[in-house]
């Protein structure tokens, strides 16, 4: 049993025309639930919603508040490496992407460390491309194995894995682990991963119930928006989230909300999501599960990032980097995608007092013994 057989009951149109055919009544009984159903978050991200985000943000902001307090918890991606083995139409790490290819040694992984301590980071997010043959399991364990004194949280998004392959780097530090179904249309998904091992839906899919079997600490799921109707996939991604909560009630969860950013020759959004309906979105993640952490990169803009704080994101980074090696070096090698909010993490720290809220650089230490 997996989450491939529950999400192989419902179907892509049909979902998506329920959301849509949802009214302002739908809408109020999902503001008035005490415990909110995953009809009532079809309600919350459905366009009738849109009158009630003022209303939607005010409890969001409540909500998130009881749970978290006045924190945002601060981290930073450190991308080792943008060699990669599949085509996928949106990412500048494509494999048919002509540039040169850079994975980092021992010795400018450390330098990258040395950068990001000295911002005040103790969180980082390890970022590579998908190429098993350079940067697999091996390589994982030699760099957990390299930073992990100098960080109490260690965070990768990288190709998925198998379950044992998780359970060998749970030991060495690994707390936490993100993989983006990308978009939960399987005929879509085929078009923008043509080639690699990317391109097997199901393997995918399935691998929060690996790291959920493996015991990761935290899992974090999301879409690419833009790839495909932007609220039914976040229907799917609500679907994928209670049921991973209900099967792996140990693992904790996090959401994030990467919109689909430029890169040369990139692809254009298929559906566009203006400011408002992320607000929505966030807010709908927030009045749907106060337990869920909430994600915002520097892919969102100054002006977004410093008015939507407030209102559900418990975790933001700043200062980032898309390219390996970038912290160090200050070259230009291949990047990921654009970022939009460019300030420091001194600037974002600032930002967030300003709000009247605390900066969380460490919030947990691994148990000893």
């Amino acid at each position: 049993m997996s989450f491939k057989h529950i999400f192989n009951q419902l179907n892509w149109d049909e979902t998506k025309e329920s959301i849509y055919a949802k009214t302002a009544s739908d809408v109020e009984r999902a503001l008035m639930h005490p415990v909110r159903s995953l009809e009532d978050f079809k309600a919350l991200i459905s366009p009738a919603a849109a009158p009630y985000l003022e209303q939607m943000a005010a409890l969001s902001q409540r909500l998130t508040q009881k749970r978290f307090g006045r924190t945002i918890q601060m981290y930073l991606p450190m991308y080792l490496s943008n060699e990669c083995q599949n085509i996928c139409t949106y990412c500048g790490f494509s494999l048919d992407n002509p540039t040169p290819r850079t994975t980092l040694t021992p010795e400018q992984i450390l330098k990258e460390v040395e950068v990001i301590k000295s911002y005040g980071y103790d969180h980082v997010l390890l970022v590579t491309g998908e190429a098993n043959k350079t940067v697999g399991v091996d390589y994982f364990k030699e760099v957990l194995q390299l930073i992990r004194p100098y960080f109490s949280h260690i965070s990768m998004e990288v190709q998925p894995l198998d379950r044992q392959e998780y359970e060998q780097l749970i030991p060495l530090g690994l707390n936490t682990v993100l993989v983006y179904q990308e978009t939960y249309h399987h005929e879509d998904y085929k078009k923008h991963h043509p080639k690699g091992k990317k391109s097997n839906f199901t393997y995918r899919l399935e691998t929060p119930d690996r790291l959920g079997k493996a015991g990761v600490h935290k899992v974090g799921l999301g879409v690419l928006i833009g790839l495909e109707d932007w609220r039914t996939d976040s229907f799917f991604t609500a679907l994928h989230l209670q049921y991973l909560e209900r099967t792996y009630w140990q693992t904790k969860y996090s959401i994030s909300f990467p919109r689909l950013r430029p890169f040369s020759g990139g692809l254009a959004p298929k559906g566009d999501m203006n400011d408002r309906e992320l607000v929505q979105l966030i807010c709908a993640y927030r009045i749907f599960n106060e337990e869920v952490e909430l994600s915002l990169s520097t892919r969102e803009s100054q002006h977004f990032r410093n008015n939507v704080v407030r209102l559900g994101i418990t975790s933001i980074s700043a200062g980032s980097k898309t390219d390996p090696g970038g912290y160090a070096s200050g070259q230009q090698a291949l990047e990921q995608f654009e970022i939009s909010d460019e300030r420091s993490p001194a600037e974002i720290v600032q930002m967030i007092r300003n709000q009247g809220y605390d900066a969380i650089w460490k919030d947990w230490d691994n148990v000893l013994g």
